[in-house]
């Protein structure tokens, strides 16, 4: 599942990651005041959304760092 989950993030453009670390962080936030009301079931849930918003950030980076490797790259041609 996880693989399933990493390629289809690497199918992202950042544009999309951005909005899905979004949409992540807006959900984790709502899950916190579950938690401090005392309504949340899932508790590892917010365990596991945190882990997917690293999953992002770090695509997104790898991204960021791949498009500045190949500018670099070309300027030195």
């Amino acid at each position: 599942m996880k693989n399933d989950l990493r390629d289809q993030l690497y199918g992202l453009t950042l544009d999309d990651l951005r909005a899905r670390e979004q949409e992540l962080r807006k959900t984790i936030f709502k899950l916190r005041l579950q938690q401090q009301s005392g309504r949340l079931d899932k508790p590892s849930m917010l365990r596991t959304l945190r882990r997917h918003i690293a999953r992002v950030q770090t695509i997104m980076n790898e991204k960021i760092r791949d498009t500045n490797n190949s500018v670099n790259v070309a300027l030195l041609k």
